[in-house]
């Protein structure tokens, strides 16, 4: 017991001691998991849910969770690349004359991360860049009776009273985002760090939106776009010599 005691003296200071940079320029790379805060534009959604009977999104943000990565090519110093993505949604439920109602905001955004490492200080990496890809957005809306039966799903499904007790509906946009970021990057030891980020998403031709069955969707409010702010923290395993 007392060697294993020892041992675990000696391991922990070296695990997370600050080990010497060994370039004159940041390398490596590595990834891990990352948990974000998202805040998009849903006053417009909002507006619309008072009289489908459910509370609002919050307005604030939702939890929204992915992986994300880079490495440094050592082509050009402090140049390094990598890629991102998460996703999440928001819900909010209610009663609508003795049915249950729910809506889910849906946001997800991903694509090449392409960034420079100032070089006024080692002990972190702190790095400017963006975030080159796509993002999408999705409203899903329900309202049921709160049970299901199999035989009356189909019953339902052929009639074409439209008097259905069960309704779902589902919009899509998808759009192209260019994403300006800053991240931090705190090396815990050799092969560990922590990750601190934000980004701010400008979103291109994301006034398109579909409906169920790729049906175009008319009319939808301009300021239900693609724009959002987010924060995110991780960990990542690999080799960092910053």
């Amino acid at each position: 017991m007392k060697k294993i005691m020892l041992l675990i003296v000696f391991l922990i200071p070296a695990l997370f001691a600050q080990d010497e940079p060994l370039s004159d320029y940041p390398f490596g790379g590595g990834g891990g998991f990352i948990a974000a805060w998202t805040i998009p534009a849903v006053d417009a959604l909002n507006a619309q849910l008072k009289s489908f009977g459910t509370d609002n999104i919050s307005t604030g943000g939702f939890f929204s969770s992915g992986g994300a990565g880079f490495f440094y090519p050592a082509i050009i110093p402090n140049l390094r690349i990598g890629g991102i993505g998460f996703s999440g949604v928001a819900t909010a439920e209610g009663m609508n004359n003795g049915d249950f109602v729910e809506a889910r905001y849906h946001y997800s955004l991903g694509g090449l991360t392409v960034e420079y490492t100032l070089p006024f200080t080692r002990a972190v990496a702190i790095s400017i860049g963006g975030i080159f890809g796509a993002g999408e957005k999705k409203i899903e809306l329900f309202r049921n009776k709160g049970g299901f039966d199999w035989g009356s799903i189909w019953n339902e499904a052929s009639s074409v009273s439209g008097n259905a007790s069960s309704q779902h509906r589902t919009l899509t946009s998808v759009f192209f985002a260019v994403t300006p970021t800053l991240n931090i990057d705190i090396p815990l030891h050799r092969f560990i760090a922590l990750r601190l980020g934000a980004g701010y998403s400008l979103a291109f031709g994301d006034d398109t939106w579909k409906g169920d069955n790729d049906k175009t969707v008319a009319n939808v409010p301009k300021d239900l776009h693609g724009r959002a702010f987010f924060a995110h923290a991780g960990i990542f395993f690999g080799f960092f010599s910053f």
